[in-house]
């Protein structure tokens, strides 16, 4: 699974330093132009590795122009985590979110049209089929539900025209939207192998996060960011955890997995907070921050929880089988690259968000032959919620309430 609580230092633990669960370490020169108007495409990466059990702490840089925000993500105790940071498909329904916000609120910008408030409720669905110790498992998305509730003196028809362009614009709802066959690398001990049974990167070597990174990142220290970035909000859901299932007997059973999130504008300007757990019994609520501004960056964007979410989803498999088959590897870390494009004009309905395949290079260590190691990338990816979102075209269910009245 990775380090074992006992075995951890303190600097393997969340709560080990003391620091936020999300803070900037780096400063960018300006925000990624993928989040304004501008025709643009920006690679967002991720360098990420495991920490105590299903601890994980990813480096997110937004952008070759972007802030690079530390981000920490955890499990919940279904899965025997610590509960104490959201789990990954948190951080993606939460980038959902973000990154539609700001689409919205660019569009009414760029056509005059006035939004006085706006909240959003979105649901994720996942399942897998089939199972995790035999290796057949095979991880499902499902299309998400979106009820966008805007408050405004404008026109039924002009709110629903934003709304659709919006999600047009989007390239979070791109990901959802567009299958992508993703591409990967693997290093083991230290040397790369080809990929046999995923599609192989073609990318140079990426360099190794334990080398980039001779100690674990610090926040800064005239950073301006906002409060509470990311956090536990001590709310529960009713009843008490229960440990996952690690498969289905039958190869037609799901096993059903729902992410609920709802967001609220903190500032009209561009941030957001969203509200998101795992819809289950005992399972805690996380609320995290966005920032879409173009001007200012008190917060990752949606973009950059998003890409967070995918790697952290992936290294959850990629532990997760590590345990159950007792495989002599440790040291599970990655880097992913992960592309987002815009291109037109909000005014006019020609805005086009996309995004592109996400390259994940995995870094591994330990005694287990080649295919072994390929062997664990590979169902890892099979089993991951967000690769399967991604592989999939996933058109959402969209609906609009203006002023309390629903749309048609």
């Amino acid at each position: 699974m990775g380090i074992s609580i006992a075995d951890a230092k303190p600097t393997d633990h969340i709560e080990g330093t003391g620091y936020p669960l999300a803070f900037k370490m780096q400063q960018g020169s300006a925000r990624p132009p993928v989040l304004g108007t501008d025709a643009a495409r920006d690679v967002f990466v991720v360098e990420s590795r495991q920490m105590a059990g299903y601890q994980k702490e990813g480096v997110v840089h937004e952008g070759d122009t972007g802030s690079v925000w530390r981000m920490a993500t955890d499990e919940g105790k279904h899965l025997g985590g610590t509960d104490l940071a959201p789990f990954p498909l948190g951080f993606f329904n939460a980038g959902l979110h973000g990154d539609l916000v700001n689409r919205v609120l660019t569009i009414a910008k760029a056509r005059g049209i006035q939004i006085d408030d706006m909240n959003i409720d979105l649901l994720n669905g996942y399942y897998i089929i089939g199972s995790f110790i035999r290796g057949d498992g095979v991880g499902y998305g499902e299309p998400a539900d979106i009820v966008v509730r805007i408050s405004s003196p404008a026109a039924a028809a002009d709110v629903s025209a934003l709304i659709r362009d919006a999600i047009k614009a989007s390239p979070a709802m791109d990901l959802m939207r567009t299958s992508f066959d993703n591409t990967f690398a693997i290093y083991v001990n230290g040397r790369r192998r080809v990929v046999t049974s995923l599609t192989n990167s073609d990318a140079p070597d990426a360099p190794d996060p334990y080398k980039t990174h001779s100690a674990p990142p610090t926040p800064m220290d005239s950073s301006d960011e906002l409060k509470d970035i990311v956090w536990k909000t001590g709310v529960l859901q009713d009843g008490e955890a229960q440990p996952a299932p690690n498969g289905t007997d039958a190869k037609l059973t799901r096993i059903i997995r729902t992410v609920p999130g709802h967001s609220v504008l903190l500032d009209p300007a561009g941030v957001t907070e969203t509200d998101t757990y795992l819809g289950l019994d005992g399972m805690s609520h996380f609320k995290l921050k966005s920032d879409e501004r173009m001007d200012m960056d008190q917060a990752p964007s949606g973009l950059g929880l998003l890409a967070a979410g995918i790697a952290f989803c992936y290294m959850t498999q990629i532990g997760r089988y590590i345990e159950h088959q007792k495989f002599n590897i440790r040291g599970v870390r990655l880097v992913q690259h992960t592309p987002f494009v815009t291109a037109g004009n909000p005014a006019d309905g020609s805005w086009v968000g996309k995004s592109e395949p996400a390259d994940t290079h995995l870094f591994l260590s330990g005694e287990e032959d080649d295919e072994t190691h390929e062997r664990l990338m590979t169902i890892a990816a099979n089993t991951c919620y967000l690769h399967a979102t991604m592989l999939a075209a996933l058109e959402p269910n969209v609906a609009v309430e203006l002023n309390g009245t629903r749309l048609g």
